[in-house]
Order: C-alpha cells, then structure tokens, then sequence
C-alpha cells in the first residue's frame, strides 16, 4: 500500500523489517512500478524501498525545477525520515544517475550500486544533441513522439506480443506534468558531465548493467562507467534494448541478486 513521506514522496515497504536495506530507484517519465517483477525475488532476503521520483507517479511536483543534486536530496531525506543508516541503491537509466549522484554526496549510507541502463560520456557533439532534443521537450509534452520512445524501449517482438505492457507504460510517461518531464529530460541529458570521472571517487561495490541494444545507455557507456568506479562489474544482456528490465526481468533479477548476495548480508 502506498504511503507519502514528509517531503511528498510516494514509497512502498516489501519484505522483512530487519533485513539490508535496497532502495529501487527509477527512470525518466517512469513510476516505482518499474520494478514490479524484480521485488518479490529481493524481498525475499532484504527490505526494499521503492519510491517515486518527485514529478513522477504520485508524488509531489518538482515545480519545473530538477536536478541531479534535488533528486539525491530527496532520497537522503527518505534515508534521515526512515532512520536508514545504509542501503543497496538499484538506479534504472536516471535513476542510476541519481544512485550515483548520491553515492558521491552521501558515501557513508551506501552499501552497493547497481546501476541499471544508465547513460554515461557521450563526446562533445552527441552530448550537445541530446541537449538541444531535450530543450525541444517543453514544446511537444511527455507524449510527443511516444511511438519513437517506444520503438527504442522495446523489441518488436515484445511490442507486438504484449500491448497491454506498453499501454501501460505509455499512461505512465504521459501523465507527466509538462514542465516537471521537461526539466527532468534535461537532468538525463545533461547531468552525465557531473558524473564523469567522479569525484570524490565512488569506492562502493557496484555492478553496471544494460542491454546489447540500448542505443541510449550503451554497452561501451556502461563499461565507461564502471572504468571509473574501482572494482566495478559489467553485465550486458544480449539482444534487449532500453527496458529489458520489463521485457524479459529474470534476465535481470539472476545478476542482480547473485551481485547483492556477495556483497551485502542477507536476513537471518
């Protein structure tokens, strides 16, 4: 059942009260749903934590004002309101952005990262593209050119098998304030820079994952991510595109729980 915190936030609790603690974290447009398959798998051993992103789902409006840095203080606030003392952060695509984020701002509450499709170095012209796109936003809303994002999340195939999936995922992504999706598309597209060679230095367990075809959160991105983090792992599923998480999630949950299993302690 979905409770709000003081802040705003709508968050819901799954799995033991004294188990480690994992904070699922997702992406741009998206709501806590995302992770609906992989919860049972991780609740069965830790506490999970899954919330919505300001300007997301149910929780509060951003007001049009997002950042990288907003958006780890808004988990830190969850992390000080729940008396968290540290957590594994799961970020899909933004939201391992903000996993990230908040490991550099707030190193002492983190146990592992698991980052999720998320983008990385882009090079200077691709970078100031995918800026000048993201600046187009305002004008067309969450919904302009939908089909496009679509197209890219998923496999044909998937799209063609499973329309009640994407119809889903299309009210989630268009029941997006404008002017909140706008600014949090410009975080996506812009907030990479920040996390460059990231200092201080991320020094966490951390697994890095996408998928062969995510055009957007590259195999070459991920493992430019987990070059900068000592130690880091990278695991590519083949022949996925952005949402993969959606698509086929057990390809997902495998590495993840056998990734959280050698780092965090389960419950007893």
């Amino acid at each position: 059942m979905v409770s709000f915190a003081a802040n705003g936030t709508a968050y819901e609790w799954f799995g033991p009260q004294d188990a480690p603690v994992v904070v699922l974290i997702h992406g741009l447009g998206l709501t806590r749903h995302t992770f609906e398959a992989m919860i049972p798998a991780l609740a069965k051993n830790h506490r999970v934590l899954s919330y919505d992103l300001l300007g997301h789902g149910e929780s509060a409006s951003l007001g049009g004002q997002a950042s990288l840095t907003r958006f780890s203080e808004q988990l830190h606030d969850l992390v000080h309101e729940f008396d968290i003392d540290h957590a594994a952060l799961i970020g899909f695509s933004l939201g391992g952005m903000i996993n990230r984020r908040f490991a550099m701002d707030y190193p002492n509450h983190v146990s592992a990262l698991v980052v999720l499709n998320s983008p990385h170095e882009r090079g200077a012209e691709a970078q100031a593209a995918v800026e000048a796109r993201a600046a187009d936003t305002q004008a067309g809303g969450p919904s302009a050119n939908l089909d496009v994002t679509i197209a890219r999340w998923f496999t044909p195939e998937f799209i063609k098998s499973s329309p009640k999936v994407i119809e889903r995922i299309r009210s989630w992504v268009s029941a997006n304030e404008p002017s909140d999706y706008a600014a949090c598309r410009m975080v996506l597209a812009s907030g990479v820079t920040e996390l460059i060679h990231p200092h201080p230095p991320i020094a966490h367990p951390t697994l890095v994952l996408t998928c062969e075809n995510d055009t957007g959160s590259t195999p070459s991105m991920s493992r430019g991510i987990a070059s900068e983090i000592a130690g880091a792992e990278v695991h590519v599923v083949a022949h996925l595109q952005h949402l993969g998480l959606v698509e086929q999630p057990d390809l997902f949950v495998v590495p993840v729980i056998e990734f959280l299993s050698a780092h965090i302690p389960a419950a007893t």
